[in-house]
């Protein structure tokens, strides 16, 4: 047996839980509602105030589908109590980040600047010139979202410029020696 999915999954104050027959699971909260489809090989259910997830056979796919599908559904109560945020870092002279509207500018050292869009259910927050909050209630689009901001300009491995997540240690490659 699983030993993350066969533990319950207490369901605090103020947050609603609602499983239907075909395992669609939606929770009200404060932060938000989520919403999500979970294959026919787990039962979910609701049972005095705990979410308690089941397998129904000892398949390989059913092994892990079932602490799999409890740790989603953990974090979607999570998600609509507390939130989740990631914080990330520019790194490097000049570059800088700007808000316009719900729009994220970035200026990372392309001849262009570099526009990211809010996606709905997500804040895009700016603390300076050089560092970037992403919140929101569901923890995979606060990573997709962080994660493709990432993108734009990934740290250099030789002078370590560009944006990084918080507490991200960047190794730095010793560059060319000159000849002697």
């Amino acid at each position: 047996m699983s030993r993350i999915g066969k533990l319950p999954i207490d369901i605090p104050k103020g947050v609603e839980v609602k499983v239907t027959p075909d395992n669609v699971v939606t929770v009200k909260g404060s932060k938000g509602n989520l919403e999500k489809k979970f294959p026919s090989i787990v039962n979910i259910e609701v049972k005095d105030n705990q979410v308690i997830v089941t397998r129904k056979g000892d398949d390989k796919e059913e092994k892990a589908m079932h602490g799999t599908t409890r740790a989603i559904i953990a974090n979607m109560i999570k998600g609509v109590t507390e939130g989740f945020e990631k914080v990330l870092e520019i790194v490097g002279i000049g570059y800088r980040a700007a808000k316009q509207g719900k729009k994220l500018v970035l200026n990372v050292g392309y001849s262009h600047p570099v526009e990211i869009e809010e996606e709905p259910g997500i804040e895009i927050i700016l603390e300076g010139n050089n560092k970037i909050i992403v919140r929101g209630a569901d923890k995979e689009k606060v990573g997709q979202v962080a994660a493709n901001i990432r993108r734009v300009r990934e740290p250099d491995a030789y002078q370590g410029k560009g944006i990084r997540y918080a507490g991200e240690v960047v190794r730095l490659k010793e560059g060319k020696t000159g000849k002697k």
